[in-house]
């Protein structure tokens, strides 16, 4: 696969606060953050071990897309989180590929954080 993006940012919480957000997305009701478009779907978790997840396509378009979660302490309570877009080849046009980025970014470092209240 290759890597079509990522960003590194901090969010608030500690990391197992952070990975609990990122395998069961839905599992907070009151605080719900993963608003997808309606040519998007939730994804399925393939890997999730302490300092990693990996999710499944959020994209009906790119079905074959990954997108890898670090995450590791910030030393200061937090947690830095990054996120890599891996997809297969073909590679996506620049008007597809600036738009997963941007959702991606959007869903990770806007709508997750300010669950945080952040």
């Amino acid at each position: 696969m290759l890597e079509a993006g990522t960003r590194r940012r901090k969010q608030p919480p500690p990391p197992a606060v952070v990975f609990a957000a990122l395998i069961d997305p839905a599992g907070d009701p009151v605080r719900p953050w993963l608003h997808l478009l309606d040519d998007e779907h939730p994804p399925q978790i393939l890997e999730a071990s302490p300092g990693v997840v990996v999710w499944s396509s959020l994209w009906e378009r790119r079905p074959d897309a990954r997108i890898r979660f670090d995450l590791a302490s910030d030393g200061a309570g937090g947690t830095q989180l990054r996120w890599t877009l891996h997809v297969d080849e073909p590679f996506p046009d620049p008007s597809l590929l600036g738009h997963l980025r941007k959702r991606l970014n959007h869903l990770v470092n806007a709508e997750l954080r300010a669950t945080f209240d952040q």
